[in-house]
């Protein structure tokens, strides 16, 4: 498969819902601490996102690192933009700041 297609994968993955989060494993099933810490935030903030298992598409999970120039996983995408990983994604939670990104992005019930 190209590169191209790849990328129109990803870019499919990243148009389904207004959050989602590439990680290893699922949500109820996260496979690593990381992506567990990003799912805690993300449910702490009572957020609805798409999840996608790298594991699942090692093609995906390779090409995915060129695409958002971000070498790690978890990769949290709003609104088609790359967030950041764990890190950020648990600073932004601490902080205050993450629950309001996404209830803007409409991910959060009101």
């Amino acid at each position: 498969m190209s590169q191209s297609d790849v990328s129109a994968r990803i870019a499919a993955h990243i148009s389904q819902a207004p959050v989602v989060l590439f990680m290893k494993g699922t949500p109820d099933f996260p496979q690593c601490g990381f992506s567990a810490q990003a799912v805690a935030a993300l449910n702490a903030c009572h957020a609805s996102f798409h999840s996608v298992n790298i594991f699942e598409d090692p093609e995906l999970r390779e090409a995915l690192k060129a695409y958002s120039n971000w070498p790690t996983y978890p990769q949290l995408y709003v609104k088609g933009e790359l967030l950041g990983g764990c890190d950020i994604v648990l600073q932004m939670y601490r902080s205050g700041e993450l629950k309001p990104v996404l209830a803007e992005a409409g991910a959060v019930a009101a």
